[in-house]
């Protein structure tokens, strides 16, 4: 800790009682959750990119894990994500995509608009919202977590009584000298994707051509016949929330780690390359797109997994595949095991694996707690989880879910002056309740038609306490 600076000389940019850092689905989750808390305990939270979102607006364009998958689902999130889905909803710029490769229903989004909802959230709150500005160390101020950032204003510090880190690879964490396990160690880590935007579709053309079947079947005889040099014959196009476009997950780059300048730096490169590879062949090849172009590509390679922070409690695949609802659970989960690695059970296209029975488990309240810390919180796709159970938990609805569960004990935790540890987990699991967060499994069968959110799944989310 502090091995840069000497942090007393460092100018004091802030002190608030709640620092989130990243800006990303969970982190954005996590910091409003935390301002909507009661009593009202002041937050900041700080980005190291120009918009908040993270994934969902930098590489993304669909929600998955609010419902389960097959032909009964039930919709097992709540609260905070919901009312992320409602503003999307009232301005027009969403709709239910079908249950894609088995996942569950999608909720497809403008990720344009959902940068602007993001931000208009976090204003709303009154929480202090940085962006453009990069954690680089960290080290301890009597009780207090002294954090180093650099922006263009230079070196800066911030100091928080309590910390989420949502950095996406527990940069927090790791600068804190907190244990973790980095992906790769022990098991192949997932691959990594550059998405791109594809304009000026045929969608109709490509409908009658039988769609993603037949998408699927022409990737395999292209690859088969030598025509075209895909690095993987399978993946998605689906339509966007913008006329005659198709957004798609297909790129498929192994082996090079996120954590490492160099080899992150090829894996930009190839992930550009690929995608020009792909859309020679959908011109080639697939009805209606003779005549689409790409329009986009993700603002960075699509990053799975890196460092996964060993946690009080730590999700295994064996607990997803009991269906376990555990008394600590703080959000449902119902997503497959969906690991993109390479040579997983000899193939190199993505392995699936459903959980059976009910098919939903819960997820302990101690996966987001680091091991021998009391006052941080880690959310998103650095929380504690095995290989394999990170490759069920790791949907977005579910990585909202842990900000929100981190935010409101946050907040507990200043309040109570308890340790992040040991919070009473009944009365966090009442506030969750109140945000309209679900913790059983529904009854009903959810209605999941494609058009429309609101009127099939009205949020819970009308406290006026935090509208």
């Amino acid at each position: 800790m502090a091995t840069l600076f000497n942090y007393l000389n460092v100018p004091l940019l802030a002190e608030t009682d709640i620092l989130v850092i990243g800006a990303g689905s969970a982190g954005c989750v996590a910091a409003l959750a935390a301002a909507s808390g009661k009593p009202a305990y002041s937050v900041m939270l700080v980005e190291r990119y120009g918009f908040p979102g993270g994934s969902s607006t930098q590489m993304l364009d669909t929600f998955y894990g609010f419902f389960t998958p097959g032909e009964t689902p039930r919709k097992i999130v709540g609260g905070w994500p919901d009312r992320i889905v409602d503003e999307l909803d009232r301005a027009g710029a969403i709709f239910l995509r079908p249950n894609t490769y088995g996942a569950g229903t999608g909720v497809n989004y403008n990720p344009e608009r959902l940068k602007l909802v993001w931000d208009q959230l976090i204003q709303q709150q009154g929480i202090r919202y940085l962006l453009h500005t990069t954690l680089i160390d960290v080290a301890a101020d009597g009780e207090r977590h002294a954090c180093i950032f650099w922006n263009k204003g230079g070196f800066q510090k911030i100091l928080a009584r309590r910390v989420i880190d949502a950095s996406g690879d527990a940069d927090f964490c790791h600068l804190a000298g907190l244990a973790y396990e980095i992906a790769g160690e022990h098991e192949p880590a997932q691959s990594l994707t550059t998405t791109f935007r594809m304009s000026n579709v045929e969608l109709d053309e490509y409908e009658r051509a039988g769609g993603k079947k037949m998408l699927a079947r022409t990737m395999q005889e292209a690859v088969s016949s030598g025509r075209h040099p895909l690095p993987r014959k399978e993946g998605s196009a689906h339509e966007m929330n913008a006329q005659k476009c198709i957004s798609t997950v297909a790129v498929k780059v192994a082996g090079l780690s996120a954590l490492n300048a160099d080899e992150l730096t090829k894996a930009e490169i190839e992930g550009r390359r690929q995608a020009f590879v792909y859309e020679d062949f959908f011109r080639d090849e697939v009805p209606g797109f003779a005549q689409a172009n790409i329009i986009g590509l993700s603002h960075q390679i699509g990053v799975r997994e890196t460092r996964r922070v060993y946690g009080e409690h730590r999700l295994t695949k064996a607990e997803c595949m009991a269906g376990l609802l555990p008394d600590n659970r703080i959000f449902l989960c119902g997503a497959p095991i969906e690991d993109h690695r390479h040579d997983q059970h000899g193939t190199e296209e993505t392995y699936w694996e459903y959980i059976p029975g009910a098919g939903v488990y819960g997820v302990p309240y101690g996966t987001i707690v680091p091991k021998n810390s009391q006052t941080v919180w880690v959310v998103g796709r650095c929380f504690s989880a095995t290989h394999d159970a990170h490759a069920s938990c790791r949907s977005m609805a579910q990585t909202m879910s842990m900000g929100q569960a981190a935010g409101l004990a946050s907040v507990q935790s200043l309040q109570h002056d308890q340790p992040a540890s040991q919070i009473t987990i009944s009365s966090l699991q009442e506030e969750l309740l109140r945000l309209g967060a679900i913790l059983d499994l529904p009854d009903r069968v959810a209605d999941t038609s494609r058009n429309g959110w609101k009127n099939n799944h009205q949020s819970r989310l009308a406290s006026p306490s935090i509208s």
